[in-house]
């Protein structure tokens, strides 16, 4: 199970990978790095993974053991607008957790409308200090970046592992979001309140991205 949005023990509804420190003085700093560009480099990437999909994979198993393709596919859509409606200071919880209503093969043409939402909510560069309500709880928008930047970057994986693809993964992105999840995620305790699987062990010499998804319990 890898549920991330329940990483704060806060009741939700959602079934994502992204990692949040549940310490606030651990989160990204505005001042530090603008994780609005590491966000928008993975919505980016994560859309052009989806275009790719083939009819014929839709029913393909992928490493997220909750979903197939056509699974995948449709949460991904629900995700890039529910990063929109956090940006905007808005109620996760109205955005349902997968976009049900697309059929087969009408999540790259939904995924268009939806990144072009997250690039004129974020484009504010306040956003980043203010309190934001996401399913797991309350963070600054700079954690909350971080968090949705974790998410699309494993489910990317996850998809592209499913579908055959090789994305061009931006090394130093990859490096961020393993020094976030790395803190805000432990090797321990997993299960329970830390709904993912044991870490996968890797070479430190490993790809990053090879790093980052062991790390959330999948074998790359």
């Amino acid at each position: 199970m890898n549920n991330t949005e329940q990483l704060i023990e806060i009741p939700s509804d959602s079934t994502g990978t992204a990692a949040v420190p549940s310490d606030p003085a651990s989160a990204p700093s505005p001042s530090s790095f603008d994780p609005r560009a590491d966000l928008a480099a993975a919505v980016e990437l994560a859309g052009r993974t989806l275009a790719a999909v083939r009819p014929e994979q839709y029913d393909a198993p992928t490493p997220c053991e909750e979903f197939d393709v056509r699974r995948l596919s449709s949460h991904l859509v629900a995700v890039v607008r529910r990063i929109s409606v956090i940006g905007r200071g808005e109620d996760p919880f109205g955005v349902p957790s997968f976009a049900d209503e697309i059929p087969d093969g009408g999540w790259a043409a939904a995924w268009e409308p939806g990144a072009r939402e997250v690039a004129e909510v974020w484009a504010d560069p306040g956003v980043l200090g203010r309190q934001l309500r996401l399913p797991m709880g309350v963070l600054p928008g700079a954690a909350a970046a971080a968090v949705y930047t974790h998410e699309l970057t494993v489910h990317t994986w996850d998809l592209a592992r499913a579908t055959g693809q090789d994305p061009e993964w931006d090394q130093a992105l990859i490096e961020r979001v393993i020094d976030v999840v790395r803190r805000a995620l432990p090797a321990e305790t997993r299960g329970g309140r830390i709904p993912f699987a044991e870490v996968v062990a890797v070479d430190a010499a490993a790809p990053p991205i090879d790093r980052l998804v062991a790390w959330a319990g999948r074998r790359p």
